[in-house]
């Protein structure tokens, strides 16, 4: 691009401007690329928010910018590499981040855009617990939400990249296609390997001076000291914001600001929107969500999660002298020993209590899941290697990551019990369902972690009377806020002060907590026990029921007489999906959590049956599933919170039958309307005609009574309604005696009448004929059949 180094800035913002809506993604890149690398910061300073919200979008997201997130490289791969070089950490981009952030420029982020928390804090002029924020808040004198953060070029760049995850989560994005094969996804990984890489040092800023690299300026990070980690800070929560603190420079953070602000930026942009403050009040059901993480979000924050625990796992053994730790020790390796306590623990710990208790019951929940999994096993991350030629088998967990789950307790125990009340609403049947059980049955079976969960349990629950002189001792650990790199605290062997401090710092003092091992949550792990086994007798139900309809499939089956129920159906939200592959992974799922459940709680087979028998799982004797569970009142029957789980699962349900009168039932797709009605009125008149006639043929006690009591009225009458909710009035009316011809408008039995006749045309045999064949035929069949049922049917008249 041809511009004149006079140029004002005001005409290369307006030629820039045009170029966008004139020239092609690559051409505009191309251009940008050149005036980066030719114009002098003083110039390219007015361009930079412009060219920002271009990118990323505009904070309200009515622009949409690049629209990372729809940018893929299997659809568009010429734009998708020139996107990825043009914001790569390398590339033209963040050279004008570095030329611009030479200067010292600052640039204007509205605080109303922020997380929440963070907003609802700066209106009440509370300084944020987060030092991203200090000495960088600025209030218009007429105060309100018209404040702003005064932000250098990186703060800038990074805090738009950040958001524009969540502001422009509702464009219109690619169907059918992954998030983590977008542009977006991979700028974050591409971001998080180079400013917390997991060997090496972070590079330092590109120079664009021939003559030396420009100099980064210090991180605006207040010293203030460290406090108690595992407590409330009512005086660092509560600092009004017209008393920030100042900043220092401190020469030992000059190789890792950038990494410290990034991890800050994408940790508040991504996971505080929710305050324990906050979620507390949410559980109210008058209180509305303020905010709704997407599946894309959660990706991110899982990519996120596995790169912290990649980076902390890097760290170098500690060397056995406290002296050398202290003089070799460089900032990065620091920053990695605190960064996922410090900065991930407690903002992480309540976006997941909020998604188990806010997320819908479907398979999207599988995200969410996932991360938490993923945060759950950072042995997984860990450099360590398996043997080369070794059998693959479950590896046990070591006890170097003991500490990891006795200071992340919460995350571990109340969680898994939140997933149990999840898993205990959605339907099991459904293979996605299922698969989650099985997910988290086998990360919690393996070896020695349910071991290391329960003596992190035992910890917390120690008396404090056991350790003596702890009211003496302070536990010294970073907090939220404040540089990390401040005075470094001793370490604290004392493993239940930690674990309680871990607990009180998340739940408060006064929380109750429900322990993963105790009798409460091993009663909801039998009930889930249960509804498994009733999930794998339903899966089981619906793979014998395929297979018979199936088998009996013809071409003739749209003449089939068609059940009016629909009792041996399967209920559930994956209707589309069930098929006998997906009921094989279903009952393997089920199967194997099942297996790893009893290995977590030590339950045992005769446990489990004895379970299944008494809550009734057996099928009854018609080999179908029994009604749900409930109790018979003078009304009718009432549902137990058994039987609402039982139905809520699909694994039962009410065999549903019309109860009215048959003849005024709806008209079925194997009938012919015109015939049904037809049949209606000619039954109509006969019945109103030979009421009185009929009703005195069937009270005879003879042969005759029997035989008319056998076609005028039902011949089981209480059998009907034994298996429906119905009440009891209703069940006992006596049907009164009538004659019935709907049965003639059936397509199949209007079928097999031309069968007939056609057949008997053959052997010469008139209609006439065939039709005194029928009947009499009927006759015969009538007799016998009034035998048998006079002998079946108990005595009613």
């Amino acid at each position: 691009m041809a511009v004149p180094h006079l140029q004002q800035p005001s005409f290369l913002l307006a030629s820039l401007k045009a170029d966008c809506m004139n020239k092609p993604f690559v051409q505009r890149c191309h251009d940008l690329e050149i005036v980066i690398e030719d114009f002098p910061a003083k110039e390219l300073h007015a361009i930079f928010p412009w060219l920002v919200e271009t990118i990323f979008g505009s904070l309200d997201g009515v622009i949409v910018g690049w629209n990372l997130r729809c940018l893929h490289g299997r659809a568009n791969p010429t734009e998708y590499a020139i996107a990825l070089d043009f914001l790569d950490p390398s590339g033209p981009m963040m050279k004008l981040v570095y030329k611009l952030q030479a200067e010292e420029y600052r640039y204007e982020f509205p605080v109303s855009c922020l997380p929440g928390p963070v907003k609802a804090s700066m209106q009440e002029r509370v300084l944020p617990e987060c030092s991203l924020y200090y000495n960088k808040v600025h209030f218009p004198p007429s105060g309100g939400l018209g404040s702003n953060l005064a932000l250098n070029p990186f703060e800038y760049y990074m805090f738009y990249f950040a958001i524009s995850l969540i502001t422009q989560r509702n464009s219109p994005t690619t169907q059918h296609v992954s998030p983590s094969n977008n542009a977006y996804f991979t700028l974050v990984d591409t971001y998080l390997k180079w400013f917390l890489p997991t060997e090496g040092s972070v590079l330092p800023p590109p120079s664009s001076n021939p003559g030396g690299a420009i100099s980064s300026p210090a991180p605006r990070s207040p010293a203030v000291p460290f406090t108690s980690y595992g407590m409330h800070h009512t005086s660092l929560l509560k600092r009004h914001i017209a008393h920030q603190p100042s900043v220092n420079a401190d020469p030992a953070s000059q190789e890792i600001w950038r990494s410290e602000t990034l991890l800050k930026v994408f940790v508040e942009m991504w996971l505080h929107h929710y305050s324990l403050e906050m979620y507390q009040k949410m559980q109210s059901p008058q209180v509305k969500e303020s905010f709704k993480p997407t599946e894309e979000h959660v990706l991110v924050i899982r990519l996120l999660v596995k790169h912290l625990h990649a980076f902390a796992n890097s760290l170098k053994p500690e060397p056995l002298s406290p002296s050398a730790h202290s003089h070799t020790a460089s900032p990065l390796e620091e920053f990695k020993r605190v960064v996922i306590p410090r900065f991930v623990q407690q903002k992480l710990y309540v976006f997941l209590q909020h998604c188990f208790g806010h997320w819908p019951l479907d398979a999207s929940f599988r995200a969410v899941l996932e991360m938490w999994l993923s945060y759950l096993q950072p042995w997984r991350y860990a450099p360590e290697k398996p043997l080369l030629g070794a059998e693959p088998q479950p590896r046990s967990v070591s006890e170097k990551w003991a500490p990891f789950i006795q200071e992340n307790l919460l995350l571990y125990t109340k969680l898994f019990v939140s997933f149990l009340n999840r898993a205990l609403r959605t339907d099991l049947v459904s293979a996605k369902n299922a698969l989650m059980v099985f997910r988290v049955a086998k990360v919690f079976a393996q070896p020695n972690l349910a071991e290391m969960i329960q003596k992190g349990e035992q910890l917390f629950l120690e008396p404090e009377l056991v350790i003596p002189h702890r009211q003496h001792r302070i536990f010294m650990s970073p907090t939220l806020g404040g540089s990390f790199l401040s005075s470094w605290p001793p370490a604290i062997t004392d493993a239940s002060f930690k674990v309680k401090s871990h607990v009180y710092c998340l739940e408060g003092q006064d929380s109750q907590y429900k322990q993963m091992f105790g009798l409460e949550v091993r009663n909801l792990v039998l009930r889930l026990a249960q509804l498994i086994g009733q999930a794998q007798q339903t899966a089981k139900s619906i793979s014998d029921h395929s297979a018979e309809t199936m088998a009996s499939q013809s071409f003739l089956s749209w003449f089939r007489f068609v059940p009016s129920d629909m009792n041996g159906c399967y209920t559930g939200n994956d209707l589309d999906e069930i098929g006998q592959d997906s009921i094989k992974k279903t009952d393997e799922y089920l199967e194997k959590a099942q297996e790893y459940l009893c290995q977590i709680f030590r339950l045992n087979e005769a446990q489990l049956t004895q379970l299944m028998m008494n809550c009734g799982t057996a099928q009854d004797e018609n080999g179908k599933k029994q009604l749900p569970d409930c109790v018979e009142s003078e009304t009718g029957l009432i549902l137990t919170p058994l039987g609402r789980y039982q139905i809520i699962n699909g694994l039962r349900r009410f065999e549903i039958e019309y109860q009215g009168d048959t003849e005024l039932q709806p008209i079925r797709s194997y009938e012919n309307a015109t015939l049904v009605r037809l049949f209606f009125q000619l039954s109509s008149a006969i019945n109103q005609r030979f009421a009185d006639q009929m009703e005195i043929l069937c009270s005879r006690e003879d042969f005759i009574g029997r035989l008319c009591r056998y076609h005028l009225t039902n011949p089981f009458p209480a059998e009907r309604n034994r298996h429906s909710p119905v009440l009891k009035q209703r069940s006992r009316r006596s049907p009164q005696p009538r004659i019935s011809l709907r049965f003639l408008a059936s397509y199949r039995t209007l079928l097999s009448l031309c069968m007939i006749y056609f057949f008997a045309s053959w052997f010469c045999v008139g209609p006439l004929a065939c039709t005194f064949i029928i009947l009499l035929g009927y006759l015969l069949y009538a007799v016998v059949m009034t035998f048998f049922t006079e002998r079946w049917k108990p005595h009613q008249h």
